[in-house]
């Protein structure tokens, strides 16, 4: 794809010449990302960072991204402190925001709202969650951590056998993950969760349609075996319309330290988009694992800036002049210590 000024809605956009791209792209930025090195190569420019919903890692993530590229960033938290309050549309938000910014970030309960801010703007958008559709740059950010941590080539990724576990009816970064890893060839997908929460019958028929092998089961134990990747999701409460609907199913789910011994291989990838819940019986991941290394989870989350500031300085069409506008960083920053 043609990546300068256009929006990110969806993964359907890439094919694996466009992960390369984004991915080499990624690598260059890992010393600016962690702060080892530091570019001015957006100053000036400004980011609209618009989330509706609640978000931690997102949120921040994609502001430090842009920050460490030179660029300022402006936020807008949650309905109540936005115009949507007072009855403003998605259209004349839109339109307003790129007045002042040169890119915007938007995160929506809607699936498929993300979409409509383009209708109104002539600036790029990249979705950051909309509903329970999709969250592009979580998926990306996942793929590239499993290239990382696999250590082959991207395209050596055909026949990977992965598990999604968790709520997959509602869990959009499963979502995702699935479609992208579908421009693959022969991946095996083990699909693991309450029949009430599988993954929703299109993304399995077009994973079947595309030559992948596709096993549903509500079996945890089954699901963990002889996989490559497992990717563990929260079930999701804020999806469900009535509160107690979800409690069923807490801790349904739960990775332990002796379940990983048992029936796991030893070479098996613990990934999580997160958050994850550490409450006491609830938890998918639990803390017994925290320091094990093959939980990547945190390794993970940290992959996410060089894989939104890649994006960024790929639409904003700057990628080959991050060199022309590095300084010297003058303030300590300690290394970070068993990064797990």
């Amino acid at each position: 794809m043609d990546f300068k000024g256009a929006s990110i809605l969806t993964v359907d956009q890439f094919d694996l010449g466009d992960l390369e791209r984004i991915f080499s792209t990624a690598e260059v930025m890992e010393d600016y990302a962690f702060g080892n090195k530091i570019t001015k190569v957006l100053e000036g420019a400004i980011l609209a960072n618009l989330f509706f919903e609640p978000s931690t890692r997102s949120r921040v993530s994609f502001g430090c991204a842009f920050n460490r590229l030179g660029g300022s960033v402006r936020d807008t938290t949650g309905f109540t402190f936005s115009s949507m309050s007072k009855g403003e549309s998605i259209y004349d938000t839109s339109r307003v925001i790129s007045g002042y910014a040169d890119i915007m970030v938007v995160r929506h309960p809607e699936e498929g709202s993300v979409a409509k801010f383009t209708k109104s703007t002539n600036i790029p958008i990249v979705n950051g969650g909309d509903g329970i559709g999709e969250h592009p740059t979580q998926a990306l950010l996942d793929l590239y951590t499993i290239y990382k941590e696999t250590n082959v080539t991207l395209r050596s990724l055909n026949n990977v056998k992965i598990s999604l576990i968790g709520d997959l009816k509602h869990g959009r970064t499963a979502h995702s993950l699935a479609k992208l890893l579908s421009i693959f060839k022969n991946i095996h997908f083990k699909f693991v969760s309450p029949q009430e929460l599988g993954m929703p019958d299109s993304i399995v028929e077009m994973l079947r349609a595309k030559g992948h092998h596709v096993q549903i089961t509500s079996d945890f134990i089954n699901g963990i075996r002889g996989s490559n990747i497992l990717y563990i999701t929260r079930v999701q409460d804020e999806r469900f319309p009535h509160k107690n609907d979800y409690k069923k199913f807490k801790g349904s789910y739960s990775l332990t330290v002796d379940k990983f011994k048992k029936y796991c291989n030893k070479d098996t990838k613990i990934l999580h988009p997160l958050p994850r819940d550490s409450r006491e019986l609830k938890m998918e991941i639990d803390n017994n694992l925290n320091n094990h290394p093959n939980l990547a989870i945190f390794r993970q989350t940290d992959n996410g800036i060089p894989i939104r500031m890649a994006l960024f300085a790929l639409i904003m069409g700057v990628e080959d002049k991050i060199y022309q506008h590095v300084i010297e960083r003058s303030w300590f920053r300690p290394s970070l210590k068993n990064k797990m």
